[in-house]
């Protein structure tokens, strides 16, 4: 009960920090066509792919998503954990895209972000919806209510481009009864799917056909020529930290990528795992961040025991949370994914320990290493405090040292 009221009480703290903001900064998506995107995974990659294909039409846009905002040829770092920013960083950035006549602007729009109010008042368009799995539970504590947050961009816009192979579909349709629904998917009948909408993109994945088509649906409801789209597609070029290779000259492959949710994780190691030579093997790096969502550790742990050859459990943003138990939790899934330790996974609580461990000792000529969890992130979080670091750069340090031995 006391919890409950403390949550009302912040709520309305941020409700009236975002009408502030609003009267600050002058109401600026009344005169801006305001995409949203939200999703549990690929919202980046979608609001991406998005901004692509309206910038190749010529149209005047920008974007704000998890990598930064970006105003003409101008980016701006949002934060080192952030996806959708605090209302007063929102509307100001709003506002700037007004004052350059910007037309559209796509935006990244999270469950804490519309949960929070952190939007409002950014009279949102077109909402677009990626996916909805497990994530977050930490923070809404259940997933109806996870749900309902995500369902909140659908409520009041003119469109509303659904994922027809969501489980969810049925009820943000209904939802979105005020919008013209458009539908998008591979495994069920849609108005965008791989069969009646054709398209080449160099994104390896089914979660990234989904992504495609997303972002063609939504191109097309703004009436963008198919060549256009098609053109586009072809030459979008994947986002930092997404599937991010790291090429220092070694026989094997690494990969960076943002995988951190259950799904994610599952998408990125069946992917890899179609790709791997006969005889080679998949080895992942991963953690679950502190203070988050504890139920989807042991998810996690027994996906990448059951995906990958070789799991090496290691931090990531453990915050006032002790590594080695948040290890531990991990560690129980992958024992009940069948997993073996010191033989199938392996506790390496130091990152770059866990990176040279795996890039030294366990990968062979052919095989794949891919680090989780972090992508295209400038930070890791000990404590309450933000430290420096960049998969990548650990990846190459570890790959210095092997190619010199």
């Amino acid at each position: 009960m006391i919890n409950e009221q403390i949550g009302r009480l912040k709520n309305l703290k941020h409700f009236l920090e975002a009408i502030l903001a609003l009267i600050i900064y002058r109401y600026p998506g009344r005169q801006l066509k305001v995409i949203g995107v939200t999703g549990t995974d690929g919202k980046t990659t979608t609001v991406h792919l998005i901004y692509h294909l309206l910038n190749t039409a010529d149209k005047k846009v920008a974007f704000i998503s998890t990598v930064g905002a970006k105003i003409g040829k101008k980016e701006i770092d949002t934060g080192f954990h952030v996806t959708t920013p605090n209302p007063w960083h929102v509307q100001k950035i709003l506002r700037q895209l007004v004052n350059q006549k910007i037309e559209y602007v796509v935006l990244e729009s999270t469950s804490h972000g519309l949960d929070q109010h952190r939007l409002l008042g950014c009279n949102f368009s077109i909402g677009v919806l990626t996916n909805i799995t497990h994530e977050h539970l930490d923070y809404h504590r259940t997933f109806k209510r996870y749900l309902k947050a995500k369902a909140k961009l659908f409520k009041n816009v003119k469109i509303a481009i659904l994922n027809r192979d969501d489980k969810h579909f049925n009820y943000l349709k209904r939802v979105a009864k005020k919008a013209q629904v458009i539908s998008y998917g591979i495994k069920k009948k849609a108005d965008f799917t791989p069969q009646n909408f054709k398209f080449k993109t160099s994104l390896v994945g089914e979660y990234n056909q989904y992504n495609c088509l997303a972002a063609i649906a939504t191109a097309s409801s703004l009436g963008i020529e198919e060549k256009v789209i098609r053109k586009a597609i072809q030459s979008f070029k994947p986002v930092k930290g997404r599937m991010e290779e790291i090429k220092e000259g070694q026989k094997f492959r690494v990969i960076v990528d943002f995988a951190h949710t259950p799904n994610s994780l599952k998408q990125t190691l069946k992917t890899l795992r179609s790709q791997i030579p006969s005889k080679s093997r998949l080895i992942t790096v991963f953690g679950c961040a502190g203070e988050r969502d504890r139920e989807k550790r042991p998810m996690m742990g027994k996906i990448a025991t059951e995906l990958a050859d070789l799991t090496v459990l290691t931090a990531e943003d453990p915050r006032t949370e002790d590594v080695d138990e948040i290890i531990n939790q991990i560690a129980k899934g992958c024992q009940k994914g069948g997993g073996v330790e010191d033989k199938t996974f392996f506790r390496v609580p130091d990152r770059q320990e866990a990176i040279n461990f795996a890039i030294q000792k366990l990968a062979k000529k052919n095989d794949i290493v891919v680090i989780c969890g972090k992508g295209h992130e400038k930070s890791i979080c000990f404590g309450k405090k933000e430290l420096p670091w960049r998969d990548q750069k650990a990846a190459k340090k570890a790959l210095g040292v092997r190619l010199r031995s």
